[in-house]
């Protein structure tokens, strides 16, 4: 690993133009490229403090051996070449949207004697009128259904004439899926035409196509041509179903690219919906891992070079709009850039109401899905858990195999209704029935790192006592005995034996310890974790914490933490366990609170019940009118009788009597409470 200090080059030899760098590797190898307004301020940040450096940054700087730099006119000039470097030179510590290829366009090739249906990627051919894109899946669909309408020839130019040369056609012909005018079954002219209304169709105009079969079908069946009108029927359902895939969203006349993110702190679910004409004709998505400390409008500049980079295949491509969910920071750099790729202009929006907005609110809830639904894939990997929990062992240089981790979380809301939770992973998976909520009250709830220490010991102490329980069951005289009676019974079957049903099972508790325990926080956590620990004289149960900031792990007393690398899957587990916890904490703190903000006073009221609480408010109102009620008025609410009422006036009474908690008396200098 360099240091950054042995390549670091003199502040005055860095221009302060804008301009795009490259930091290489020791093999010469470009693993990071980056542009900036002003290159010296940009660079010197990378050298300044290395040590204060983000996690990312800082394996960057240390991978790399050499940086350089040319400087540009402008921001648009710095934008284009950033975006040719990382395309040309892949580098590793770039954010990568792996997945660019270019979309997938139904196309008609009207310049050719037989047009011909096809799917096409990358450079726009003259004479070829496109539609899309689409995703690979839903375009062959597409024209799987209007091929049956709309029999234009899509087959190769060698099977066209190969068809030419022995008067046979293909096997789409011999199945009414081309209308065969390679043997002459129907003119250049007809087939033409036919093409010409496979392109109205596409255009958006189903509905005279529709009538017409409709029409044709209505004759048919009055002519008593039943297998006639059938075919026509399966032609109207196919034209149907195309139609309602390409369902209009937005406007008419709308062609924009609407793009969503949905991200933690290691990776992004990316979706895209590309409308053209209103209508939604493609959707794509990927998942990427965050290789740089990125934020959102960061990651979205680095997606719209990307998707719409390539010129060649851009040219005419791109939509009048690119809706996105958060703004660039050179938001017009890269309008200026699109347009020209476009040819015309190009905005881009972040839209606050109406259509487009809600279409953006769907397409963030498809990334948020792909993002769940990469995850729970990934957790569900048996390999790669048991990589997980082996980079975590080792990468802690922990001696005992990681076979049961439990997590620990607080939550409050400015110290009130404070819970902390326990979560528990067992071979890599969670083991829900071992879960438990904590209730933490008294000089615990003060901060964070006292109720920390109050869960772990309230814990602990509980296993201990539980433990020193099945220690002193062991040693009783008759304990190997009734083991023993009970595996002979176990083996003569339930005919020999009787089970004892009224008397339940004892449960445990807390089963056996942990591996390892994570706390949700930093060093101040962890210390008091491990102070936990040791005051109750546990030495085998080691623990560290997950800062979320910069998901660093801190040990116990350690001056720095342990940077695991971003796509580790170690810290993937790490993050996932942590982030149940959290889970499961803040859904029992709501619940605590939930009830906290519901308490009443007829709650104190002895041999008062919920139903007949509800039943007094029922008929009362409020809890001020069943106060000021008669004993013989409250009788008249449900399920009250004569001595429940005199009870309930008789309690109220008595909190009246004794008025409200007197207040200490203050020395209004010094603060000190004096005696009463």
């Amino acid at each position: 690993m360099a240091d950054p200090a042995s390549y670091r080059p003199q502040t005055g030899e860095i221009p302060t133009n804008p301009g795009v760098y490259r930091f290489r590797d020791p093999h010469g190898r470009v693993i990071y490229v980056g542009k900036a307004k002003n290159l010296r301020s940009r660079l010197n940040s990378y050298f300044a403090n290395p040590a204060g450096l983000l996690p990312k940054t800082y394996a960057m700087v240390h991978a790399a051996s050499s940086v350089e730099w040319t400087v540009v006119g402008s921001e648009l000039e710095s934008l284009q070449l950033e975006y040719t470097w990382i395309k040309e030179f892949k580098p590793r510590f770039n954010v990568m949207f792996r997945d660019d290829k270019s979309y997938p366009y139904l196309a008609v090739t009207m310049g050719e004697k037989y047009p011909r249906v096809q799917v096409l990627r990358g450079e726009r051919r003259k004479g070829t009128r496109y539609f899309g894109p689409y995703t690979a899946g839903a375009i062959r669909d597409t024209m799987d259904t209007l091929l049956r309408v709309f029999p234009v020839r899509s087959c190769s130019a060698g099977v066209l004439k190969r068809a030419e040369a022995s008067g046979r056609p293909c096997l789409l012909g011999y199945i009414d899926k081309c209308s065969a005018p390679c043997v002459g079954r129907i003119s250049a002219e007809d087939h033409r035409a036919l093409a010409e209304d496979f392109c109205t169709f596409m255009g958006g105009e189903a509905k005279p196509f529709v009538t017409r079969l409709e029409k044709d079908m209505a004759a048919a069946v009055a002519e008593l041509d039943y297998e006639r009108a059938a075919r026509l029927r399966d032609d109207i359902v196919a034209l149907k179903k195309v139609f309602e895939r390409n369902a209009v969203v937005l406007a008419e006349g709308t062609d924009a690219d609407v793009f969503a993110l949905h991200e933690d702190e290691l990776e992004a679910a990316v979706q895209v919906f590309h409308v053209r004409g209103g209508r939604i004709r493609g959707q794509r998505g990927w998942v990427v891992e965050k290789v740089e400390d990125s934020s959102t409008p960061d990651l979205v500049e680095h997606l719209l070079q990307q998707v719409y980079g390539a010129e060649a295949e851009s040219q005419g491509r791109l939509p009048r709009e690119v809706l996105v969910p958060a703004e660039p920071s050179n938001a017009a750099e890269l309008a200026e850039w699109l347009s020209g790729l476009r040819g015309a202009r190009v905005d881009i929006r972040v839209p606050q109401r109406g259509d487009k907005a809600a279409l953006l609110s769907t397409v963030r809830d498809n990334a948020e899905h792909a993002l769940k639904l990469h995850k729970s894939r990934r957790a569900g990997d048996l390999t790669m858990r048991s990589q997980a929990l082996q980079e975590l062992q080792e990468a802690l240089d922990l001696p005992v195999a990681l076979m049961r981790i439990e997590c620990y979380d607080i939550s409050h809301v400015q110290g009130t209704n404070v819970v902390g939770s326990m979560v528990v992973v067992e071979d890599g998976l969670p083991k829900k029935a071992d879960y438990r909520k904590f209730s933490i009250s008294g000089a615990a709830a003060n901060d964070d790192t006292a109720a920390m220490h109050d869960v772990l010991t309230r814990r602990f102490r509980n296993y201990l006592q539980e433990k020193a329980e099945h220690a002193d069951a062991a040693a009783q005289p008759g304990h190997l005995a009734a083991l023993n009676a009970a595996a002979d019974a176990a083996v003569a079957g339930p005919s020999s034996a009787r089970t004892d049903t009224t008397t339940p099972t004892p449960r445990a508790r807390f089963a056996y310890p942990p591996n390892l325990v994570v706390v949700d926080g930093g060093k101040p956590q962890v210390n008091a974790a491990a102070r936990a620990l040791a005051g109750l004289g546990i030495d085998d149960v080691y623990v560290v914490g997950l800062a979320k900031r910069l998901e660093e792990v801190w040990l116990p007393d350690s001056d720095f933490p342990v940077i695991l690398p971003r796509a580790s899957a170690g810290l993937y587990l790490l993050q996932r366990i942590r982030d149940e916890a959290h889970r499961f904490a803040i859904s029992f703190h709501r619940q605590k609170r939930g009830k906290a903000m519901t308490v009443s006073a007829l709650d104190s009221v002895p041999g008062l019940g919920a139903s007949k609480r509800k039943a007094l408010l029922a008929e009362f109102g409020s809890v001020k009118s069943i106060k000021a009620a008669t004993a013989a008025e409250l009788t008249v609410a449900k399920g009250i009788g004569p001595s429940l009422a005199d009870a309930i006036v008789r309690h109220f009474s008595e909190d009246d009597a004794a008025g409200p908690p007197a207040l200490p008396a203050i020395n209004m200098t010094t603060g000190e409470i004096l005696e009463t």
